[in-house]
């Protein structure tokens, strides 16, 4: 089953981080016979963390592409041959920040000790703290690339559609591309049923992207970013003509789950439905 273009790849794997948590294992198996399911194009290559990178040599991994989560900029260097060592394709690097030196200093590491190839992405701390907008000059001047956090475990870790929206502007004032992580399982902006947390949709955020591609202005952002009505979002992402270039801005995001985003392109009209006996309730038995 076909996935429409502004759609294609848009969901990386990140099965065994919260709050799915999968065994390592386990997300490798369902990740290897995702080509069979009726999302396949929608579907990145699969997240793993250097802690359990290592391990994927014993899990029937060969080949699998995988963006690998690196905690700190001193861990860089060895990620492609311990990637190589186990047999996989790295498809990305995502590197948080961490230790003594200025941001700046941080990137430039990053940047240095970075594979040539791969994309590699630099976590960015969020709007209005310590040397967020240093860290966007540098990955731009370093032609790295940007990772959002746009939620969490707790209330705290999802920032503010404002925050969102002046992330946004940032990057693609700068042509940076960015990816985003956590939160993100569905489409439209919603509160959680169990948690109460406010959890942003990954469409507003495509949408939000496709305007800030054309010049919209923060309020216009803010407002994208907060809409709830999942008819008046899908309808406006039919409607945009600048999907392509905000894929091209937003390339991807993390889920623990890519059934759900695939079920909800599907119940707003945005993906044609696969047959009855390929249903993701099926694959999810």
């Amino acid at each position: 089953m076909s996935i429409p273009p502004p759609f294609q790849h848009l969901v990386d794997d990140a099965a065994i981080f919260p709050p799915g948590l999968a065994p390592l294992p386990e997300a490798v198996r369902a990740h290897c016979a995702h080509p069979e399911r009726p999302y396949a194009d929608l579907v990145g290559p699969l997240v793993v963390d250097t802690a359990r990178l290592d391990e994927l040599a014993a899990l029937d991994a060969t080949g699998v592409a995988v963006s690998v989560v690196v905690p700190g900029p001193d861990e860089v260097a060895g990620v492609p041959a311990r990637a190589a060592a186990a047999g996989v394709a790295l498809a990305g690097l995502e590197v948080k920040l961490g230790g003594t030196a200025g941001p700046a200093a941080q990137v430039a590491a990053i940047a240095a000790a970075a594979p040539a190839g791969p994309p590699t992405h630099v976590e960015v701390p969020r709007p209005g703290g310590t040397g967020w907008a240093e860290v966007l000059d540098a990955v731009a001047t370093h032609g790295l690339r940007l990772k959002f956090r746009t939620g969490g475990t707790e209330a705290a870790a999802f920032p503010s559609e404002e925050e969102v929206a002046t992330w946004i502007a940032a990057a693609v004032a700068r042509a940076i591309p960015f990816k985003c992580t956590a939160g993100l399982h569905n489409a439209v902006r919603h509160t959680g049923r169990d948690t109460g947390f406010e959890h942003h949709g990954y469409l507003n955020i495509l949408l939000a992207t496709a305007r800030a591609v054309a010049g919209a202005d923060h309020a216009t952002l803010v407002a994208t970013l907060a809409e709830r009505d999942a008819t008046t979002l899908a309808d406006a992402v039919r409607a945009d003509a600048d999907l392509a270039a905000a894929r091209a801005a937003f390339t991807s995001y993390g889920s623990c789950s890519v059934a759900e985003p695939y079920d909800d392109l599907v119940a707003l009209g945005l993906v044609a439905p696969a047959p009855i006996h390929e249903t993701t309730e099926e694959i999810r038995r």
